[in-house]
């Protein structure tokens, strides 16, 4: 597998959460219910004016299914993403696997990552050595 895939493991996570509030925000929208006043004549003679409430739901439920698909669908990709990586994550050695997610993961400097992994680990030691191993193949 192709170690590029590594930084695409933080876009999925993101793109998995987003995809959930855009799926929940139309399921809500779907249970809103819209009330109007329209004004008619009455049935009966006199013929007078009268208010009627309308109430109903606000959407186009094709589009809106079709819509709700097309996120499922998209969430997921973006889980399948992250199952790849993470499968492959484990095949790494352990320190790599420490490295990875210091870094890569957590979003942390290589001085954060250094003082993690202790044992006389210095920033420019930590960052050499996931530079050669993302450059090997």
């Amino acid at each position: 597998m192709d170690k590029k895939i590594l930084y695409q493991y933080i876009d999925a996570c993101a793109l998995v959460k987003e995809t959930e509030a855009e799926i929940e925000k139309i399921r809500q929208h779907r249970r809103e219910i819209v009330t109007d006043k329209v004004k008619g004549s009455s049935y009966d003679f006199p013929f007078g004016e009268v208010s009627y409430i309308v109430r109903g739901i606000p959407y186009n439920e094709r589009e809106q299914e079709r819509k709700e698909i097309l996120l499922v669908k998209r969430k997921a990709a973006a889980e399948a993403i992250k199952v790849q990586v993470e499968e492959w994550l484990v095949t790494v050695p352990m320190r790599m696997q420490r490295i990875i997610r210091y870094r890569v993961f957590a979003g942390m400097s290589w001085s954060e990552v250094s003082l993690r992994m202790g044992r006389k680990a210095t920033a420019d030691s930590v960052k050499k050595e996931f530079q050669r191993f993302m450059a090997e193949k």
